[in-house]
């Protein structure tokens, strides 16, 4: 199989309190509002990289619940995986990889995010336990 052919795989958590909001993160690479999340590595489980990379990006621990969604960018072959998680410990703040925390609404989350990945939170938020499939081109679903 040739390095083209190949996907990589992203893992995401959407994170709630106890007023419904969720945590994003503003992302120190490109200023962009997002869930903590990043690229899975190669010898962690999905649920061993939610739990590294929201620590990594917000200084809390988590407990992966469930699967949420599935999204794939099609233009850059990334596949995301999305799930809620709960928090056990600690306090959000940034960290080297997040210039900034935030708890957000629902409506935050559409006026301030690209639908792409809007949607990842907006998914994770409804009353179902069927994992949303979409594909999207970075900004717009398709």
């Amino acid at each position: 199989m040739s390095q083209s052919s190949r996907h990589s795989v992203s893992v995401a958590a959407v994170i709630t309190n106890d007023d419904g909001k969720v945590l994003v993160i503003k992302r120190r690479d490109n200023g962009a509002w997002q869930l903590p999340g990043g690229v899975l590595e190669l010898d962690e489980t999905i649920e061993d990289g939610v739990v590294r990379e929201v620590r990594e990006e917000t200084g809390v621990d988590v407990k992966p619940t469930r699967l949420t969604g599935i999204y794939k960018n099609m233009n850059l072959g990334v596949v995301a995986l999305v799930l809620r998680a709960e928090l056990l410990s600690g306090q959000p703040h940034p960290t080297d990889e997040s210039a900034e925390v935030a708890w957000w609404t629902p409506d935050q989350v559409t006026a301030g995010q690209s639908e792409a990945f809007g949607i990842r939170i907006l998914d994770a938020l409804r009353d179902t336990h069927i994992p949303a499939i979409r594909h999207h081109d970075g900004t717009n679903l398709l």
